[in-house]
């Protein structure tokens, strides 16, 4: 912007240039005049053959709105007392300081006063216009709030080029990355003076995206075009049917592919690959081609490893622990790993384990000849570090002593790198801490010792389960749960600690109440001590539960038990009462994964004119007293959305040998017979978890139940049968009693049964369960949100299972098969929801007769 320098001295008016070449600002130099002495006009102050020097008697600012004018007369070079020489350069580069700090689009200098060689200097401002809104055009409503947030411009700063030309770059950056490579943005500012207030204007014209019609691979000879195509994941060849891997072409997408490319190649030995050339070729309107011209090199293999500066290791040890053998194929990455990757197993693990904090290696390539590579690694193993003392921040709800119990680095101890990242896991499956924002920091000190600093972020753990559902015979079904993860036993006499509840030790409670009013109702209630004594990890857990469920039926119409209960009358009831303890502790053979567990049951049957097993067992009372044993191993990263790790389970269920001291006769009527419940029972549950790549999660599970007796001469009984099908959530279907119930996507409810049955007998043994039931499952998972307020992922399932009546009729290989998708969200509050569509690809006599498909409907963590 050119700008005029104008100089009035008294009533005239002349021009002095005062600026550089490329910097011209406006100033008039006017002399105010003073009442008490006579004005003259004098062109003493435009002499350039004799200029005058001045000292500064005043320096004021005026025209300023927002901006501070004592921030803008040292903005300006000039201070009170300086001398100055008028005409000179100290005014032009004050007015060019001003100028050139883009806060002002005009300044004007007046010399107020001047008298006995002082003069006194105003500068007149305009400020430039401030941000008073941004409208975007031309783009959809949402894209509208999305470039709100990208570009983050801030109402009410100063609006200058530099502001200007950035939007414009945020914004066609924004397009871009989304394949709109020929977006164009205009910007317009429309200033208001009155205000001093602008309004920025972005006119967004993206046009179509552009798709990339073929990508062309030159010198490829050793490596699949199909691998290489597989590795550039975010570029890829338009055609049809191509949904979740759009061919859409972004430039920052298309040079990390490269990356990727390359590093590919470098796993595979080829560590010398590189691309030549790329080319990105218009093809016309939206549709281009890429060229790249590939140099494979050579492959490379190991050949010699050797080290130096071990002295804790011999080199054949390290070489053990390292894993790598002459031949291998020459993998970088690889490399690393085994170096520094995998905790307990790695080179880094062998000294860090100990203590040694500073341990430091570096592989270095030593010789190149032909395809082999001799590789030295320089080991630093420094001094061993001992733990001085443990920092823990963030935990505002959670009692120090729970998070301290659970950390496996303790002072005085030696540093240990395993310790530290099992710490970190055990932390997560608290389920108090988000898993995601647990960080560990070692700090070194100067005496050797080192801190280390866990940093935890509380979040929700409580629940509230609130659901209905058609429970079949009994109707509608509604559910309220309350589960307190994070309780406090200790501190219920105090109540300035119930917030609502007092909390922070690390105790569960859990209360749940199920009914549809006086035909069913059930209650329940637990507790568990994670840390039975406060010194080992020796859970303590109590439960009790009631069930009461009773027929109705309609004096008018006796056979049509299972309606309204409107103007009926009770004809059956059923109750339950149990009553379980149960003690379990950490193992420390064959390694601390694995828990140990024990408990004792008992439950009591009230059987009153009510045939739930349809045996012709109406009334009675059976008491069932059993003795649990669970040894299990959970190697889980976190419990909400696991990506490695698994979890095993074996237990045994066994009640006393009645059969063995007593005899039984085939007319003893059922209620003596089954007066003491006996069975024998054994469940085997795995579970793995891995990485495939990205954040996509392979899970795969296999489950086996088998229920039998002691002896020949006693059949088994009716008692914790198997249930197969549908959702598995008990009690949602027909009503389940002493059963385990078990899912099986893609087929209804309690469907899933094999036995040499007729289609009359069959609904009837059905309804009363297996006696041994397998299940394999198979899941993709992918998550949408990790936030621990909402952590939700989708997935895809393939599973298998069947249930038998008689082990006579036990086929491992006789599955039904199904598959489909489904969405899981796990909120704290509410536990973990989940909806499936299940496919059934098998026929079921007597319920499926062809393959179809529905949804399916649960709440909470399925086991099985």
């Amino acid at each position: 912007m050119e700008h005029r320098i104008k100089v009035i001295v008294g009533a005239v008016c002349l021009l002095i240039s005062l600026l550089s070449a490329q910097v011209r600002a406006q100033v008039r130099v006017g002399i105010g005049r003073d009442k008490a002495a006579p004005t003259t006009e004098s062109n003493d102050l435009l002499n350039y053959a004799s200029p005058k020097e001045y000292e500064i008697a005043g320096l004021t600012v005026t025209g300023t709105r927002y901006l501070d004018p004592n921030s803008l007369v040292s903005l300006g070079g000039l201070k009170l007392g300086d001398k100055i020489r008028i005409p000179g350069e100290a005014i032009g580069s004050s007015v060019r300081k001003l100028m050139e700090s883009g806060l002002l689009d005009n300044v004007e200098l007046f010399a107020t006063n001047v008298a006995d060689n002082k003069i006194s200097l105003m500068f007149h401002v305009q400020e430039r216009p401030r941000l008073y809104r941004v409208s975007f055009m031309g783009v959809k409503k949402g894209e509208q709030d999305n470039l709100k947030d990208k570009v983050k411009l801030n109402l009410g700063k100063i609006v200058t080029n530099t502001i200007t030309k950035n939007t414009q770059m945020a914004v066609r950056k924004f397009f871009v990355d989304k394949g709109y490579l020929n977006t164009k943005v205009k910007i317009t500012t429309i200033p208001d003076s009155t205000r001093n207030n602008a309004t920025m204007r972005v006119l967004v014209d993206k046009g179509q995206k552009v798709k990339i019609a073929k990508i062309n691979f030159e010198g490829l000879s050793s490596v699949d075009e199909s691998a290489v195509r597989m590795k550039m994941k975010n570029t890829k060849e338009q055609r049809f049917g191509r949904v979740f891997s759009p061919s859409k072409f972004v430039p920052k997408k298309y040079e990390e592919d490269k990356l990727k490319l390359l590093e590919y190649y470098n796993k595979l030995g080829y560590r010398d690959a590189t691309i030549e050339h790329d080319t990105v070729v218009n093809k016309g309107g939206n549709a281009i081609s890429i060229n790249l011209k590939i140099n494979e090199g050579h492959q490379y293999y190991y050949r010699n490893i050797d080290f130096t500066g071990n002295y804790l290791y011999t080199a054949a040890q390290l070489r053990t622990v390292l894993g790598v053998t002459k031949g291998d194929v020459y993998n970088p990455d690889d490399l690393d790993k085994r170096m520094n990757g995998n905790p307990g197993q790695d080179l880094s693990s062998q000294y860090m384990d100990l203590g040694y904090l500073y341990y430091n290696a570096q592989p270095i390539e030593k010789a190149i000849e032909g395809d082999s590579i001799d590789l030295e690694i320089r080991i630093f193993e420094g001094k061993q570090a001992t733990i001085n003392k443990v920092i823990l921040n963030g935990n505002t709800k959670t009692s120090d002593h729970v998070v301290m119990r659970t950390i496996r680095t303790l002072p005085g101890q030696k540093f240990s790198k395993t310790n530290l990242i099992r710490t970190q896991r055990e932390l997560s499956t608290l389920g108090y801490f988000d898993p995601e924002k647990i960080g560990i920091n070692p700090v070194p000190q100067n005496d050797g010792t080192v801190d280390i600093e866990y940093t935890v972020e509380e979040k929700p753990s409580d629940q509230i389960e609130l659901s209905g559902g058609w429970g079949g015979y009994v109707g509608f079904v509604g559910t309220l749960g309350l589960t307190f993860n994070n309780f406090s036993a200790r501190n219920i006499p105090n109540l300035k600690a119930w917030r609502p509840l007092p909390a922070g030790d690390g105790q569960r409670v859990q209360l749940r109440f199920q009914a549809n009013g006086s035909q069913y109702q059930v209650y329940s209630l637990s507790f568990t001590e994670p840390w039975l004594g406060g010194r080992k990890p020796n859970a303590l857990s109590v439960s009790a539960s009631h069930t009461v469920y009773q027929t109705f039926y309609d004096p008018l119409n006796p056979n049509s038990i299972y309606q309204s209960l409107k103007g009926r009358k009770p004809t059956g009831s059923y109750t339950n009462t149990a009553i379980t303890v149960g003690l379990g502790r950490q193992l420390k053979i064959p390694d601390d994964y694995f828990s140990l567990s024990n408990s004792i049951s008992f439950q009591r049957y009230d059987l009153n004119n009510l045939d739930l097993f349809y045996i012709g067992y109406k009334d009675g009372i059976s008491n069932n007293i059993t003795f649990n044993t669970t040894i299990s191993r959970n190697s889980i990263d976190n419990p909400q959305f696991p990506r490695n790790g698994s979890s095993f389970t074996l237990s045994g269920s066994f009640t006393p040998p009645y059969s063995a001291w007593r005899t039984t006769t085939a007319t003893e009527a059922p209620k003596d017979k089954y007066k003491f419940v006996e069975y024998h029972k054994w469940m085997f549950d795995a579970s793995w978890f891995q990485t495939v790549f990205g954040k996509l999660v392979l899970n795969t599970r296999a489950h086996l139940g088998f229920l039998g007796s002691y002896n020949k001469r006693t059949s088994i009984g009716p008692f914790e049968r198997f249930v197969l099908g549908g959702s598995g959530l008990a009690g949602q279907g027909q009503f389940a009693l002493a059963q385990d119930i078990i899912g099986l996507r893609g087929y209804d409810d309690r469907s899933v049964y094999t036995a040499d049955y007729d289609r009359a007998v069959d609904a009837t043994a059905r309804s009363q369960g297996g006696v041994v039931y397998n299940k394999f499952v198979a899941e993709l998972r992918y998550p949408v949100s990790l936030n621990p307020s909402a952590t939700i992922f989708v997935l895809t399932f393939m599973e298998a299972g069947n249930n038998w009546g008689s082990y006579k009729q036990y086929n491992p290989f006789d599955l039904k098969r199904s598959a489909g998708f489904g969405a899981r969200i796990f909120m704290p509050a509410f536990g973990l929801i989940g909806i499936d569509y299940g496919y059934g690809f098998d026929k079921i006599p007597g319920v499926k007769d062809k393959a179809s498909g529905q949804f399916h409907f649960t709440i909470g963590q399925q086991l099985r």
